[in-house]
């Protein structure tokens, strides 16, 4: 069977046609999935990666703009110092939004 005997079928009202707009939508949810879903789950499990391996004297940017670097670290929040006036903020994790210091992956011997 190919398309059009498929789209025949399911203008005519039988059973045929209904499963083929079943597996329309199906096609349709599974493209959706692989095109909006799927990338934004892996970019937040990314963001939570980097916010877990986060280190004191790390330069981070927080989501409102502010440069800084970590002080102190604590399981839901941090304590930044700023680069212009060297005040101390304390922030939620989740507001961190990049981590600028590059860390080697490989320990050092």
């Amino acid at each position: 069977m190919n398309f059009i005997t498929l789209a025949a079928a399911a203008s005519g009202g039988s059973a045929l046609g209904g499963l083929f707009y079943i597996g329309f939508f199906g096609l349709m949810f599974l493209a959706m999935y692989f095109i909006m879903i799927r990338p934004q789950r892996k970019k937040q499990k990314e963001e939570q990666k980097m916010r877990e391996n986060l280190q004191v004297g790390d330069e981070i940017l927080t989501i409102g703009g502010i440069y800084g670097k970590a002080v102190s670290l604590k399981e839901d929040s941090i304590i930044i110092q700023s680069k212009s006036d060297h005040c101390k903020l304390t922030i939620a994790r989740w507001a961190i939004q990049q981590n600028l210091t590059i860390h080697d992956d490989e320990p050092k011997k």
